[in-house]
């Protein structure tokens, strides 16, 4: 019997999400029809075991059953696609491969299946602790990309704010301008062209 083989799997999932945390969900008939696909290899897969025996028979099932958990959760991570989501399916794969393990430890017996034990164990350990620094740093990220953001659009904000004062600073200097020139005149013309000048320029 092969060995599960989910661990590529979830690796391109968590990639999948690294790239594009807003991916595209499947629709309704997809998701149905991922499902469907699933209970059917399971299904295929119990059937298959009904030839072993012993312990054999027992690895067989635990690991149909396992996949067909790990494949639901890598669906629904497809579907919906988030840190938590790739999360599950992290935890959910050290769990399969530890529940399949302690199966192939039963085919040992004394120090040989303690040592098997305890194999299965710390991969699973070691699994979850690489799920849960995965998650984190998955967080972090998130929150940095956020903090980012926010930086971004307050310095954008910055700039328009330059840019308006700018302007405004210009439009006064020009105004300066336009209303020293208007001391060359006298009288009517002088006030006209003190006039011409705050409407160019927007004064009141």
């Amino acid at each position: 019997m092969k060995k599960l083989n989910i661990s590529t799997i979830a690796i391109a999932i968590s990639l999948a999400f690294a790239t594009s945390a807003m991916a595209q969900t499947m629709s309704k008939e997809q998701y149905k029809s991922g499902k469907d696909n699933i209970a059917a290899d399971y299904k295929s897969a119990i059937a298959a075991c009904g030839s072993l025996y012993g312990n054999a028979k027992d690895i067989c099932k635990a690991e149909a059953g396992v996949k067909q958990k790990v494949a639901l959760l890598m669906l629904d991570a497809e579907n919906k696609p988030s840190a938590n989501a790739t999360y599950k399916v992290r935890v959910a794969r050290a769990d399969a491969d530890y529940s399949v393990a302690k199966e192939r430890c039963d085919d040992r017996a004394g120090n040989v299946k303690d040592v098997c034990m305890k194999e299965a164990k710390a991969a699973e350990v070691a699994a979850k602790a690489d799920a849960m620094v995965w998650i984190k740093s998955a967080t972090a990220n998130e929150k940095a990309a956020a903090t980012t953001t926010k930086a971004n659009s307050k310095a954008s904000d910055a700039r328009a704010d330059a840019r308006k004062d700018a302007a405004s600073d210009k439009r006064d200097a020009d105004y300066a301008v336009a209303k020293e020139k208007c001391d060359t005149f006298a009288g009517d013309a002088k006030t006209n062209c003190i006039n011409e000048a705050k409407a160019r320029f927007g004064k009141t």
